[in-house]
């Protein structure tokens, strides 16, 4: 069977006008929207397609840095790659400076495309809002529309790891990898002409290009677009666009939970939200409130390893491990018995994993020994459901055990009035670490430090080297752009942070530090 390429799926909406890109603008207080077909959004494509090809040197790889919100120019800046052999480079916008310019040198970018919002100072760019680049841009008006019989294999895009850990690593996604998920999304949710997805989660991620963007083409939909996730937008959005399929990654579904309730909460048309890394606890709560299905999916913009819940998969846990998906001791690499933290692998191979672009060290640490190493670590239960226990970054080692830190967070986010919670590792003054908590209350709760220890104390599945030893109480948690927290800068300050610091004893005492 011949796999799906991003430039056949373009090439059957090519004469399409009823359908097509949808988008919003807060000006003012007032809301615009704007919408272009999809025949007429294609040939906008050809047209850039040529505008850059007249700038770019052709005997350089031909890439092109993308630093714009959801705009329906990044969507034209996608189809200008279909149809033109361009590879868009997504780039994410709260990196600044040096560490910017690092990543669009990493990725032998030609050309910076930035819009007012997101254009930084001392990065080389094209300003597209510019009537300079407008005028550039109607000289190539016309561009003849060619959809070229393009190598599934071939590079489409390349999208940037978060860099929670690390420098981000510059992900090679190929057409297959970005047409496959969405052609199999879109017949998973039966997606067709008849539907809008709506995509909020920023476009320089793979969320947003593999499930939002991908299953949209695939079926034919039409998109909608906000520049950026407004928790309060959203399902005034979703009701103004008539929206029945969302994308999400990481914290958004909290967030709208966040809000004030309605009696018509469960008046709209979205029939579908789909993403992964949604809190557990709020799965359910975002399905019955606003009358949505929702399934949350694992995996991670390099693909290697991917884990889908099924209708028996229990509270809390991934789904099965299946596909040749296994966890495995992080040193000795045998199987990890039931209840026993490993790192999470597939032994079939890459998978979905295409590869990183000149990163080849990092590219064999990934496939050490010819099998797919994920860097997140799980245990499975004794019927094979694999529960997630953070990152090998969040790896901690209390008293000689090894600790992951996701069990402890679902445990925290029981106690009355927590939002949000991050548990991370800070240096233990004798040996190994000591383990810290930084928690969210809602508005106007108050942390009490000795009822929370109370609570503590009650919860059977708590280990006592699992106890957090000091507690911070946070407005906020530092997050990238797509909401994943970022451990390392919570571990870096420690205990000397602006926020109050509870030290935690297991009598349910404890001192302000």
């Amino acid at each position: 069977m011949t796999q799906p390429t991003v430039t056949g799926l373009l090439a059957a909406l090519s004469e399409v006008d009823d359908r097509g890109v949808f988008s919003v603008e807060d000006t003012s207080g007032e809301v615009a929207t704007a919408f272009v077909s999809w025949r007429d959004h294609i040939q906008q494509g050809a047209d850039l397609a040529a505008a850059l090809r007249a700038r770019l040197d052709p005997d350089k790889p031909p890439h092109v840095g993308v630093l714009l919100g959801n705009t329906p120019f990044f969507c034209t800046v996608l189809v200008a790659a279909a149809v033109g052999g361009l590879v868009p480079v997504g780039l994410n916008p709260t990196r600044r400076g040096a560490a910017l310019q690092r990543d669009i040198d990493h990725a032998d970018c030609q050309l910076v495309l930035a819009d007012r919002d997101s254009m930084q100072p001392g990065i080389d760019s094209i300003d597209v809002d510019s009537a300079s680049w407008a005028e550039e841009l109607a000289s190539h008006r016309g561009a003849p529309v060619i959809f070229p019989d393009v190598d599934p294999a071939a590079l489409f895009m390349l999208i940037f790891t978060s860099g929670t850990s690390g420098n981000p690593k510059a992900v090679r996604c190929t057409h297959a990898k970005v047409a496959f998920p969405g052609a199999m999304l879109a017949q998973r949710f039966s997606l067709g002409p008849a539907d809008t997805c709506y995509l909020s989660m920023p476009l320089f991620h793979s969320n947003a290009i593999m499930a939002g963007w991908g299953p949209a083409v695939a079926a034919g939909a039409s998109i909608a677009l906000r520049r950026r996730f407004s928790a309060s937008q959203f399902f005034p959005d979703v009701r103004r666009f008539g929206a029945t399929y969302a994308n999400y990654v990481g914290k958004p579904l909290s967030y709208i939970l966040a809000t004030e309730a309605r009696p018509d909460d469960a008046d709209n048309p979205l029939r579908v939200a789909y993403g992964n890394e949604g809190a557990t606890r709020d799965l359910d709560r975002f399905a019955r409130r606003f009358g949505v299905q929702v399934v949350d999916g694992f995996g991670s913009s390099e693909g290697g390893v991917a884990i889908a819940r099924t209708p028996d998969t229990p509270e809390g846990a991934l789904g099965p491990l299946a596909n040749g998906v296994a966890i495995v001791d992080v040193e000795t690499g045998a199987p990890c018995p039931p209840g026993v933290v490993g790192e999470l692998v597939n032994l079939s191979g890459a998978g979905q994993f295409m590869g990183y672009y000149h990163d080849p060290e990092a590219e064999a640490e990934r496939m050490a020994g010819g099998i797919y190493h994920s860097g997140d670590l799980a245990y499975a239960d004794e019927h094979g459901f694999a529960y997630f226990a953070g990152r090998l970054g969040d790896w901690m080692r209390v008293d000689g055990e090894n600790l992951g830190t996701a069990p402890i967070e679902r445990i925290l986010l029981r106690y009355p009035g927590v939002t949000e919670v991050a548990v991370y590792p800070i240096p233990d003054p004798a040996v190994g670490d000591q383990v810290m908590a930084a928690l969210v209350l809602a508005p106007g709760t108050p942390f009490d430090a000795e009822a929370f220890s109370v609570f503590l104390s009650e919860q059977s599945d708590l280990g006592p080297k699992q106890w957090p030893a000091y507690v911070r109480v946070a407005a906020a948690l530092p997050r990238t752009e797509t909401f994943k927290i970022l451990k390392r800068l919570l571990a870096a300050e420690g205990t000397a942070c602006p926020d109050e610091v509870y030290t935690i004893t297991r009598p349910g005492r404890r001192t302000p530090v």
